[in-house]
């Protein structure tokens, strides 16, 4: 099954730069990977029918701790992201992806998985948090072995 990943975040606002951290190292093990930065809809003019689509990004949540990784798919990712997680973003990455996938049939029948990272710190700065640093390696696994999938 291809598959694509969307690395989300900005990397000058701290923990919110996980996503495309941890897409930069896809990268480098040969990963499809796509960097929208805090602009979904890139994914319009990038995308190719890909089966499955995994985004990568920082998330704020009071429930869960700084560093703790969230796994959602399908209609699950449209759900929690608007109840009890919220995204890092201002635009509202999610709602944007909705758009997209009733803006094109290929992209709504597609496989959905978002990872989630819970950040600590979203300020001016480009250091992820110690807490936020750790979960890389684990989100790096958890992708490549959805990719395998």
């Amino acid at each position: 099954m291809r598959t694509l990943i969307l690395a989300l975040g900005n990397e000058l606002m701290k923990d919110d730069g996980v996503g495309l951290k941890a897409g930069r190292m896809l990268i480098e093990r040969g990963c499809s990977v796509l960097e929208v930065g805090t602009d979904i809809f890139r994914l319009s003019n990038y995308y190719n029918g890909e089966e499955r689509l995994i985004i990568i990004d920082a998330i704020l949540s009071e429930k869960f701790p700084p560093g703790k990784i969230v796994h959602l798919e399908g209609g699950e990712v449209f759900e929690k992201l608007k109840g009890e997680i919220r995204s890092a973003h201002f635009m509202g990455a999610i709602d944007g992806l909705k758009l997209l996938m009733s803006l094109d049939e290929r992209l709504a029948r597609a496989e959905i998985h978002f990872i989630g990272v819970v950040a600590k710190e979203i300020d001016l700065g480009m250091e992820l948090s110690e807490e936020v640093e750790k979960a890389l390696p684990e989100v790096v696994r958890l992708v490549e072995k959805l990719c395998k999938n």
